[in-house]
């Protein structure tokens, strides 16, 4: 499937963005309606010394994607094809980056893209296949997307409006880093 992308880049100060773009309870609402959560270990419930991750971290560097068809008549079912190749090499750069700033890094929703479509080991109550790769993403610890995206990369994300996908995808993650002393 041929595309081309974009990609957006911003720092923001660690309490800024937690002050600004986060609301928990709005968007564990959204969370509690799919059918992923509680059943992926990068997907809500979490508990609250999980949650408290993102606190003593003083940046945060916003990354997004902007995905881009060339055939601007893909049904809505052909996104996740689009994406696809596109999330693997954004979680390798992110896990790479998460490693050369010492901070912790923040995904992407949707399936795992570890296991090759496996149930995610949550189900059964067995321990994640992949720790040291797998990663929540920013909406599943309550930050707006939508709000991200437009104020840090100047990115709107497009929605469908209809059985077609939008005019492109945007995909948004995070790392963040420098923990105060």
């Amino acid at each position: 499937m041929a595309y081309t992308t974009e990609k957006f880049f911003a720092d923001i100060d660690a309490k800024n963005y937690i002050n600004e773009f986060r609301r928990t309870d709005y968007f564990f609402e959204f969370c509690q309606q799919c059918k992923n959560y509680n059943h992926r270990y990068g997907c809500p419930p979490f508990d609250d010394e999980t949650l408290s991750i993102v606190e003593g971290y003083e940046k945060v560097r916003i990354m997004g994607v902007k995905i881009i068809p060339n055939n601007k008549q893909l049904p809505l079912s052909a996104a996740n094809d689009l994406m696809k190749p596109v999330i693997t090499e954004m979680n390798e750069e992110l896990l790479e980056l998460e490693k050369s700033l010492g901070g912790y890094a923040f995904g992407f929703v949707g399936t795992c893209p570890y296991c090759g479509g496996a149930p995610c080991a949550k189900i059964s109550g067995e321990p994640c296949r992949h720790p040291d790769k797998v990663r929540p993403s920013l909406e599943a610890f309550g930050f707006d997307m939508s709000k991200t995206a437009k104020d840090l990369l100047g990115l709107e994300i497009k929605w469908s409006q209809g059985e077609l996908i939008p005019e492109y995808l945007t995909l948004v993650c995070g790392v963040f880093y420098q923990k105060s002393a």
